[in-house]
């Protein structure tokens, strides 16, 4: 059976003891079969790790980095292994959690009792807005962003891809008809956003380009959620993400609409936080809960 960790284990004990027989006294080993031990993996890697000598070891310059890369592997076991067995319950904290008011409704609030069900001494604090917030400056730990992400030192984990869709209540379409096409758009109330980087512009597919067109409506908004309850309200078209009006398409309260026109038109949906060495555990514990849950909810688009 292959045990690397435990040949880790013993040239680790060979390098901090400095020798054979202390590391194989410690060990109840015999210094010949440690000895052997620590030439399979020099045989394994092709490459001599320690200079013997009647009076002294030595490390090679691959044996340094063995012995480095070894000791951070073997830490992070222990720590995995300890976490895990003093239980979720030690795990603990504020965390600052940030998403966008669609997203945050429909697919991160869902998760939280189960969440807290494992981290029961968790604390979160959620704040949902559609607007981008530093997380630095407003000392968020972890951010759910929709859309294109600007470059920052930032770690970016992807959690998959969200469609979009344009939709209409039923009693709109009854009133003011289904657009057929993209040119239909200009006689349609467009429900839209008021961002910096949102433009009065819906892309659609005309046979292999992408046009966009112009539209305008009666509202222009700051979030997903304000869009799409217009929308149920019959107000207009709105051009919103799949995951944010699922359950909407299948009740029927809301119906898509120039489907083929939109096939590529998607957002790639992110975890942002800080990375390194020394992620707190609270937030690793965080990343871990939600990242798989998330990824299977996107994955799910109808």
């Amino acid at each position: 059976m292959d045990n690397r960790a435990g040949e880790m284990q013993a040239f680790l004990r060979v390098v901090e003891t400095g020798s054979f027989s202390e590391a194989a006294r410690q060990m109840r080993m015999t210094p010949s079969s440690l000895s052997k031990l620590i030439g399979r993996i020099e045989t394994r890697l092709n490459a001599r790790l320690l200079e013997r000598s009647t009076r002294r070891l030595s490390l090679t310059a691959e044996g340094w980095v063995y012995y480095e890369r070894s000791r951070t592997l073997l830490a992070g076991i222990e720590d995995l292994e300890r976490e895990l067995s003093e239980g979720a319950v030690s795990v603990g904290g504020t965390l600052r959690v940030t998403a966008s008011v669609g997203f945050g409704i429909v697919a991160v609030e869902p998760l939280l009792p189960a969440f807290w069900a494992a981290y029961p001494d968790i604390l979160i604090d959620l704040s949902l807005s559609d607007e981008i917030v530093d997380l630095y400056l407003d000392r968020t730990d972890v951010a759910f962003r929709v859309g294109a992400l600007a470059n920052s030192s930032l770690t970016a984990l992807k959690l998959g891809t969200a469609p979009r869709r344009i939709v209409a209540s039923p009693a709109y379409l009854a009133l003011h008809g289904t657009p057929e096409s993209g040119a239909d758009l200009a006689r349609h109330r467009c429900l839209g956003f008021n961002f910096r980087r949102s433009a009065p512009v819906w892309p659609l597919f005309e046979g292999s380009r992408i046009v966009d067109h112009g539209v305008t409506g009666p509202l222009l908004a700051n979030n997903g959620e304000t869009v799409r309850r217009m929308a149920l309200a019959g107000m207009g078209l709105a051009r919103i993400g799949e995951f944010h009006i699922r359950e909407d398409l299948r009740s029927g309260a809301l119906v898509e609409v120039l489907a083929e026109a939109v096939q590529a038109d998607t957002e790639d949906v992110h975890a942002l936080f800080f990375g390194g060495e020394r992620l707190p555990h609270r937030v690793r514990a965080f990343l871990d809960f939600m990242a798989p849950r998330l990824r299977a909810f996107l994955a799910e688009a109808a």
